[in-house]
């Protein structure tokens, strides 16, 4: 992952959040965690040019407010944020929602372990996987109009 952008989480159980957190401090990735609680504040964060565009937004599916394929649909929809990078990490095995995860263009689709040790594994997949692809520095927008 690009060191100087943050990766965001969307994710609604705080215990959850504190795992992320101690794993990525475990693992020492050294980007920023930004935590949001659901769709809805990650869409005014990331709609937020003042705030740093993430390198990677780890997104809950089951949350209140706006869950996490809503989130995916306006994202796909928004000619700015359709390029970001999103892994889903969620305990939903529903096929509906793997179906559409993919529909919607995610990146991956992790289901949570429930053991710690298997969690750890989890997410250093995630960052090796991220620190060796490699992205469009530019937007999607700014490339076309070249």
């Amino acid at each position: 992952m690009q060191d100087n952008e943050p990766i965001l989480l969307v994710e609604d159980d705080e215990v959850d959040a504190m795992t992320v957190r101690r794993v990525l401090r475990e693992l020492k990735v050294s980007n920023a965690l930004v935590h949001v609680t659901n769709g809805e504040e990650a869409l005014g964060y990331l709609r937020d040019s003042t705030r740093p565009r993430p390198c990677l937004v780890l997104l809950d599916i089951n949350m209140p407010r706006m869950n996490g394929i809503e989130l995916l649909r306006i994202m796909k929809a928004d000619e700015e944020l359709r390029a970001l990078p999103v892994v889903i990490m969620t305990t939903s095995t529903n096929d509906r929602d793997i179906i559409e995860a993919f529909h919607l263009s995610v990146a991956g689709y992790m289901i949570k372990p429930v053991d710690y040790r298997q969690f750890v594994e989890t997410i250093r997949t995630i960052d090796t996987y991220w620190r060796l692809s490699r992205r469009p520095v530019a937007t999607v927008k700014a490339a076309s109009a070249t």
